[in-house]
C-alpha cells in the first residue's frame, strides 16, 4: 500500500523558513523525506536552522531573500530550482507584524511595510513557484500562512489583518486557476502561537491574564504544532483539498 506521506524525492520551499512556524514546517517535511529549502532575511537564522536540520539527516539549502523584493524571489526560486532540480511545494510563510498604532494615525507607508511582505511577498513567492510546477507539468501544492486576523480584524491591527485577509482571497483565486493543472492552493490560519515574533506580546501579563483563558487547551500553540498540515497539505493525502482556509488554533476561534 502506498504511503500517502511519503515525500522521499519531493522539494519543499518554505519562506521564514528558519524560525518559527515556518521551522516547524521544515522540520516536519523533512522528517517525510522531503527536500527542503529554507528562505529568510537573517543569515546566521538560516545557518542555524539549516545545520539543525542537516543533523537530522535532512537535505537542506538555506538562501537569503527578502519575499518583499521582487527581483530576490525569482532569483531564490531559480537557485532553489537549479539546486533540487524541481519544487514541489511551496509554504509561502515570511510575515511581519503591525506597529500596533491606532488606526487614525496609521500612514500609508506602514500599511505598505506590512503588506510588503505579507500580502505582496506570498503573491510573488507563489507565483514564482507557480510557474515551476506548471512548466514541470507534473501539479503541485501552494500554501500560504495567514491568520486568525483575517477573520477577526484585531484593533490597531488593520494593515496586519488586510495582508492576512487578502492572502486568503488569494490562495482561493489561484486555487481556481491552477486546478486544471493539478496545482492545489490553500492557506493555514494560525490563532496565538509562540513564535520570536509573537512571544513579546504572548507572554504579556495582559495576554497572559485576559486571552490564555479562552484557549481551551490551555496553552499557546507551538512551531511543532503545524508541521502535520504542512505534511498533509505537500503529500498526495491531499489531492482533492484544495481553495481551503485551515483553521489551526486550538479552538480559540470557536470559544
Amino acid at each position: 500500500m502506498t504511503d500517502l506521506f511519503d515525500l522521499t524525492g519531493h522539494v519543499s520551499v518554505i519562506t521564514g523558513g528558519n524560525s518559527g512556524i515556518g521551522f516547524g514546517m521544515a522540520g516536519a517535511l523533512a522528517a517525510a523525506g522531503a527536500r527542503v529549502c529554507l528562505w529568510g532575511t537573517n543569515e546566521q537564522r538560516n545557518s542555524d536552522a539549516a545545520a539543525t536540520l542537516s543533523a537530522a539527516g535532512a537535505d537542506v539549502l538555506a538562501l537569503r531573500c527578502d519575499v518583499g523584493d521582487e527581483q530576490q524571489v525569482e532569483d531564490a526560486m531559480s537557485r532553489t530550482a537549479d539546486h533540487f532540480g524541481r519544487i514541489d511545494s511551496c509554504f509561502a510563510n515570511a510575515g511581519i507584524g503591525s506597529g500596533g498604532t491606532r488606526f487614525t494615525e496609521t500612514s500609508a507607508e506602514e500599511f505598505r511595510r506590512v503588506t510588503r511582505v505579507n500580502l505582496e511577498g506570498a503573491f510573488s513567492t507563489l507565483r514564482a513557484a507557480a510557474a515551476r510546477m506548471v512548466e514541470q507539468g507534473e501539479g503541485g501544492s501552494l500554501v500560504a500562512t495567514s491568520s486568525l486576523a483575517a477573520k477577526q480584524g484585531p484593533p490597531r491591527g488593520q494593515a496586519y489583518a488586510a495582508s492576512k485577509g487578502g492572502v486568503v482571497s488569494m490562495v482561493k483565486s489561484i486555487a481556481m486557476e491552477l486546478a486544471k493543472h493539478d496545482i492545489r492552493a490553500n492557506a493555514v490560519l494560525p490563532g496565538w502561537v509562540s513564535t520570536p515574533l509573537a512571544d513579546p506580546m504572548l507572554q504579556s501579563e495582559g495576554f497572559q491574564r485576559r486571552v490564555l483563558p479562552r484557549m481551551p487547551g490551555g496553552r499557546w500553540g507551538t512551531p511543532d504544532d503545524f508541521g502535520a498540515i504542512a505534511v498533509y497539505l505537500a503529500s498526495p493525502a491531499s489531492a482533492f483539498h484544495t481553495a481551503d482556509a485551515i483553521t489551526l488554533d486550538g479552538g480559540y476561534d470557536a470559544f
